[in-house]
């Protein structure tokens, strides 16, 4: 079972990698672009079959590891 685990800067944090997108979208041309965050997909092959332990796993393991929860948020979605 896959597991895809989004993990975003909480808003408030600071982001300079997603300044310098955004700044680099509005050279290319592209003014129609607003503030731009940025973050990171990971995806986790699991040998779990049942979705909601799946879940509770990759929940557990963004928590302890995928995620600075102080500055991070993470969603998981499970397929």
């Amino acid at each position: 079972m896959k597991a895809i685990v989004t993990v975003m800067l909480k808003a408030g944090v600071l982001d300079p990698q997603g300044k310098a997108i955004g700044q680099a979208l509005h050279n290319l041309g592209f003014a129609g672009v607003g503030e731009v965050r940025a973050g990171k997909v990971i995806e986790l092959e699991l040998s779990e079959t049942d979705p909601d332990a799946a879940r509770a796993q990759a929940e557990d393991m963004a928590r302890r590891l995928l995620a600075n929860t102080v500055i991070e948020s993470f969603r998981v979605e499970v397929a």
